[in-house]
């Protein structure tokens, strides 16, 4: 049962605020205290009825409300009268007073009815902690009130809020037993649980079963598929809205963007833009930050300037996101240098600022400026660092070759670090030779998360590099054994709308003469210029001529053959990879930019790089 209370204010308090309500000329709240005209048969209800007066026309703060109370408090007005609790209790959830103030004066109320019921529901599903509705909801059950079309959408509006989708199917099933199912209000708050629960399938049948269905609705599956990595969903739903005639407004625009920038198309997030433009949706700022985000995860760094620089009114939100923008595409200097201004606006950074920012000090090789970047974030802000914070310093420190010292940091850390952490240690390990370091390493994520293909691939690679081809044949052995596959490397490329993958040495595209035709000529263009093959890269007992030929038909070559190909000449191409990119590969893209005088945009598993002129955002730094 919910706790009871009996005194709700203290008789000082009370009788401290009555006297400023009966003689504050300025509330004009004397006009409700008791006269000589007050009716002698039935005093308490006269004043009942002035001080929920007082309460609808004059509580409009929360210092106003605590003044009524304490008026009615000191001249014995009971709050067990159901009138008067509902209404006390409707102006505190209305003005976000602290829903446990509510509480206490619930718990006083004799029957109180569904109303009243439905208020405090609505108070706790719209504050930080909505846990305790769920108890609400048994006790309402318990003192046989049934809820009515009220209480629902904000019920199912607080699970939501728990991400209780247990709770969810349960409600769910009541409201069809009730013969609630069918309002649209109460569909829209089932569709929400669904698709914050992450069971989108769930979502999209409560959509399709819904006969009337207004812009929320298509909102709430949209987004649901945005946000659980169905893009390709969310976007086809979007399709079928705009068929249906159903105007888009900003939180559209923001679950589309978001699914474009999940799956990397830039052309329909500009096409979106362009129809913001043209409706008048860029002045919404969720919008506009949306769309500023999807061109930084785009690779287009600019176009993110553009938006950024037009932008009517600019939040933390919005210059996060182009410090983080700028820093993984590659600009870690131009990423501190906004930062700064940042601080010079006046406006104070939040912990994914500094994430922005130590990423592009790990990635600028700032291994001091970072140190000193972390212990503003946790002095000067008074940000407690978390696990993603340590992170980028274990990846600062990794980077710049310093293995050993950020085996220490991590010993050193304050929580218990994760497989992440200790796979970013491997990495730089891999890259800088440190076997023993990344035997320890590869051991330790065996505890945290076995089964990722990516440590093995890793240690395997480790041992290549010693040339220990035994420990190289033994790791692939216990891969096969435990039925870890290696993640094939692809590369995706979006073309007039359409997108093509390719993996190394991939021969299933009907252009595929024409495109290893390219990769010949490429490959005889760049020599000239001082290409040389690095077959250190080719982790294999092979022969070196093999080894050559392997690096000749990685997925990303074949993929900018395949562009160089199709588009033309002067247009920038744009790579997705799903591994890192190997230094073969970024050497020859360096000089193919300068030969064929085009912009290559490679984002790889953790950066973007851009290739101009002979050169890459990253300075040979990644």
């Amino acid at each position: 049962m919910l706790p009871k209370h009996s005194t709700l204010i203290h008789p000082t308090f009370a009788h401290k605020f009555s006297t400023s309500l009966t003689h504050n000329p300025k509330t004009h709240f004397s006009t409700f205290a008791p006269s000589s005209r007050t009716s002698p048969q039935n005093p308490i209800g006269h004043l009942l009825q002035k001080c929920i007066a007082l309460l609808q026309c004059c509580a409009s703060s929360k210092s106003k409300l605590q003044q009524i109370h304490a008026f009615s408090i000191r001249h014995g007005v009971p709050l067990s009268n159901p009138d008067m609790g509902k209404h006390l209790i409707f102006s505190i959830v209305s003005l976000s007073a602290p829903v446990s103030y509510a509480h206490q004066i619930f718990s006083q109320i004799k029957n109180p009815n569904v109303f009243t019921w439905n208020t405090m529901i609505r108070g706790y599903a719209e504050c930080q902690n909505p846990v305790p509705v769920i108890q609400l909801y048994h006790q309402m059950h318990q003192s046989s009130v049934q809820p009515d079309t009220h209480t629902y959408p904000f019920l199912l509006k607080a699970v939501a809020k728990l991400m209780d989708v247990g709770e969810g199917e349960k409600i769910h099933s009541v409201v069809v037993r009730n013969g609630f199912e069918s309002l649209v209000f109460v569909k829209n708050a089932l569709l929400h649980v669904y698709a914050c629960c992450g069971h989108v399938e769930s979502a999209h049948k409560v959509f399709e079963s819904m006969s009337e269905r207004d812009l929320v609705a298509w909102n709430s599956v949209i987004n649901g598929f945005a946000l659980n990595g169905r893009p390709n969903e969310a976007l086809t739903i979007f399709r079928d809205m705009s068929l249906e005639g159903v105007e888009p407004d900003g939180f559209t625009m923001v679950s589309l963007l978001s699914a474009c920038a999940e799956i990397g198309t830039l052309a329909l997030g500009r096409r979106i833009h362009v129809y913001m433009l043209k409706v008048g949706l860029t002045g919404n700022s969720h919008a506009t930050n949306a769309l500023l985000d999807l061109y930084a995860k785009c690779g287009s760094i600019r176009e993110a300037q553009k938006v950024f620089e037009v932008m009517d009114e600019r939040s933390v939100v919005s210059w996060t996101a182009l410090v983080v923008g700028l820093a993984v595409n590659g600009f870690g200097m131009e990423a501190l240098e906004l930062f700064k201004e940042l601080k010079g606006e006046g406006l104070v950074p939040t912990e994914i600022t500094f994430v922005g920012v130590l990423y592009a000090c790990s990635h600028c090789g700032m291994v001091d400026e970072g140190f000193e970047y972390f212990r503003m974030m946790k002095e000067g802000y008074g940000i407690a660092p978390r696990i993603e914070h340590y992170g980028c310093m274990v990846d600062l420190l990794g980077r710049a070759g310093l293995v050993k010292r950020a085996y220490e940091y991590i010993m050193n850390m304050p929580m218990k670090p994760n497989a992440v952490i200790w796979r970013t240690l491997l990495g730089a390990c891999t890259i800088h030779g440190q076997l023993a370091l990344g035997e320890t390493a590869r051991a330790r994520i065996c505890e945290l998360e076995p089964g990722h293909s990516g440590d093995y691939v890793l240690l395997s690679n480790l041992y290549a590099s010693e040339h220990r081809w035994s420990d190289v044949q033994k790791v692939r052995r216990t891969m096969h054994s435990e039925g870890v596959r290696k993640t094939p490397g692809y590369s995706i490329v979006e073309l007039r709308n359409c997108i093509y993958e390719f993996t190394m040495g991939d021969r299933s595209h009907t252009q595929s003469e024409e495109i290893y035709a390219m990769l010949a000529e490429i490959t005889r263009l760049l020599k000239p210029k001082g290409y040389v093959p690095h077959t250190a890269n080719v982790l294999a007992d092979i022969e070196e001529e093999e080894k050559e030929n392997a690096l000749s038909y990685h997925s990303e070559k074949i993929a900018v053959a395949f562009m160089l190909l199709n588009t033309a000449p002067g247009v920038p191409i744009r790579i997705w990879k799903n591994l890192r990119v190997c230094a073969d590969c970024h050497l020859a893209f360096k000089l193919i930019s300068k030969v064929y005088d085009r912009e290559i945009v490679v984002r790889d598993r953790s950066r973007f790089h851009h290739f101009r002129d002979g050169s890459c955002s990253c300075r040979d730094y990644w």
